[in-house]
């Protein structure tokens, strides 16, 4: 008998773990042409990055000389040439007790951002021991109708950033909810567009404290009797005041710019006018309008640090104050710390604006 031979079946080849990425991902002739490019570009900003370090290390070593001559010539005036010569040689130890208070060296920052981060993790520990404790005896409240205990103690560095981000966003929200539908309102009337002007001219200037003290006086005098803290609210709502009128002007400007033939055809359409705006005027509009947005963006993280500085209210402000307040002898550098978090928190809702902008506008907008 012949023996009859059959095939197994051939198992699939397995794929590439990342092989769906791919489509995602910039295709190697086109990194290709622009690595020269990002090469220059990455050495650029290093050499430049080099420079400001090395320009602030001269900064910062020579007005810890002139603070530490000047702290001696004062103690050799008033206590004498010994007591100058034990500052001289207390200076030089680097005790903290004597060192001199100005601008801190990129060492000093560098470590400062190391205690900031170490604290944090510090304090994240406390707080979950304190919500593993109090875990039963919420649940116990929760059905007798309590309020549940928190943990109140200090927060960190890295707490009071998210409290940041969360005020400039309230507050970036209740810009969008005043300046986007004043600014197609009046952007389709000429007559309410002039009304307008003279109060967009008028208050666009005005600073944030003085906004800040108008909030204050409102919110306090609508929650007489309240024992509820009011500071985030006055913050959010200073903070969408102050920024608000970039986002208004621009979305005036983008709506009455619009194409008449636009219009025209959407009237030709019978369109209502929940249609018109949604179908053709915002469409048509949306690049001027994010453009006011990223304005706005920047305006409220920017102003955002001051009101909460002057509201006293939770957040990089009230950190920088208070460690300016506490004259430490890394107050200075943690405030440094703060000052670079502040900027790179700025630049990272700039660019999260303009990748939004790319993904909703028809027009490709200029980062």
């Amino acid at each position: 008998m012949g023996q009859h031979l059959t095939e197994s079946p051939v198992a699939p080849a397995p794929k590439a773990p990342l092989a769906g990425l791919g489509r995602y991902l910039p295709a190697r002739a086109k990194v290709g042409r622009q690595l020269p490019g990002m090469a220059r570009t990455l050495g650029i900003s290093l050499a430049s990055m080099a420079v400001f370090l090395l320009l602030w290390q001269m900064s910062a070593s020579y007005l810890y000389g002139v603070e530490a001559s000047a702290r001696i010539e004062r103690t050799v005036r008033e206590q004498g040439p010994e007591a100058g010569a034990q500052m001289e040689a207390c200076i030089a130890s680097g005790d903290v007790s004597c060192k001199p208070n100005t601008l801190p060296f990129p060492s000093e920052v560098l470590h400062a951002a190391g205690l900031l981060l170490a604290d944090h993790r510090e304090i994240s520990a406390k707080k979950a021991e304190f919500n593993t404790e109090t875990a039963e005896l919420n649940v116990v409240r929760a059905e007798q109708g309590l309020d549940p205990i928190v943990y109140t103690g200090r927060p960190s560095f890295v707490d009071q950033i998210g409290t940041s981000l969360k005020t400039v966003a309230v507050g970036f929200l209740i810009s969008l909810l005043i300046a986007v539908p004043i600014g197609i309102i009046i952007g389709l009337n000429d007559t309410l567009r002039i009304a307008f002007n003279w109060m967009i001219q008028v208050f666009k200037p005005v600073s944030p404290v003085v906004w800040l003290l108008l909030v204050f006086m409102i919110v306090k005098t609508l929650t007489l009797g309240s024992d509820s803290d009011t500071s985030f609210l006055i913050s959010c709502i200073s903070v969408g005041l102050c920024s608000m009128w970039a986002t208004l002007v621009n979305t005036s400007l983008g709506v009455s710019s619009i194409n008449k033939d636009y219009l025209n055809v959407a009237r030709v359409l019978n369109l209502g006018i929940g249609k018109k705006i949604f179908k053709v005027i915002l469409p048509s509009a949306i690049p001027v309008i994010f453009t006011g947005m990223r304005i706005t963006v920047s305006v409220a993280w920017m102003v955002l640090i001051a009101i909460e500085l002057l509201a006293q209210s939770p957040g990089l402000g009230s950190f920088v104050w208070e460690e300016f307040q506490n004259g430490g002898s890394d107050s200075n550098a943690k405030i440094i710390v703060a000052m670079f978090v502040i900027g790179l928190v700025g630049f990272l809702l700039d660019r999260i604006m303009f990748w939004v902008q790319q993904r909703v506008s028809f027009e490709k907008a200029v980062g």
